[in-house]
């Protein structure tokens, strides 16, 4: 059988600096702006001619946070985080990384196509990718034969629960100082980026690299309350 080698397109810039926090699907968390920068020659302004006329585009990409190590050991099976992080069901029945490919497909909405300096730019929301992600190809999503109304969801069939975000005086201060955009942040959190066997009774405090920044954060309950901010390069 033909192996294949791809190349990536370009990247993507998101305010996720790692995979802890990034959400688990796409337009989750639709505030976020992110670009898509594409390499040249596919970067020539003249391979987007037509795209802006397009809401939403998909995106496929490589899970380059995956190592080749850890796709070679084949698990036909995974626990998804929507089932708890308990149960099991098999590696196609879900969107895991942890693919033989390690491809990965994401709807994201496209709000314009940049023209800059000789080289197209796509500004986009909703992705649920590393910052620096690589693309590997971009197609137009087309209402008519890609919205299936009637589809069956399996075990992700309604949009999962949310969390109440709130922060403390002193993240307050820190967000109005670093000029940092508190709904985004508090979209990405109200999903309980912990791994999902967590429970109620969690005292730990967590950290997760956003918009630049470590972000400590605990979750108690049905709330989760941001701490404080620091800068990652300080």
């Amino acid at each position: 059988m033909e192996s294949f080698n791809l190349e990536p397109i370009g990247v993507i810039r998101t305010p996720y600096g790692e995979k802890f926090a990034v959400p688990r699907q796409p337009r989750l968390v639709e505030s976020t702006h992110c670009e898509i920068e594409l390499f040249a020659p596919y970067s020539d302004p003249q391979a987007c001619i037509g795209l802006e006329g397009f809401s939403h585009i998909h995106v496929i990409f490589i899970f380059d946070k995956i190592s080749m190590e850890e796709v070679a050991k084949f698990r036909p099976m995974i626990r998804p985080p929507r089932l708890g992080g308990n149960q099991r069901v098999g590696v196609f029945a879900s969107r895991s990384p942890f693919r033989p490919s390690r491809l990965g497909l994401s709807i994201l909405a496209l709000d314009r196509v940049e023209n800059r300096q000789g080289k197209s730019v796509l500004h986009v929301r909703g992705a649920d990718m590393v910052d620096g992600t690589p693309i590997l190809d971009i197609k137009p999503y087309i209402p008519f034969v890609d919205s299936i109304p009637d589809a069956r969801g399996g075990f992700a069939s309604v949009p999962p629960e949310r969390k109440e975000v709130v922060f403390s005086l002193q993240a307050q201060a820190q967000l109005i100082a670093a000029h940092l955009d508190t709904q985004v942040l508090a979209e990405i959190l109200s999903q309980d980026p912990r791994p999902a066997y967590k429970d109620s009774d969690d005292a730990k405090t967590y950290v997760a690299l956003l918009m630049g920044y470590h972000v400590h954060f605990q979750v108690h309950g049905n709330t989760v309350t941001v701490i404080a901010l620091e800068k990652a390069d300080a």
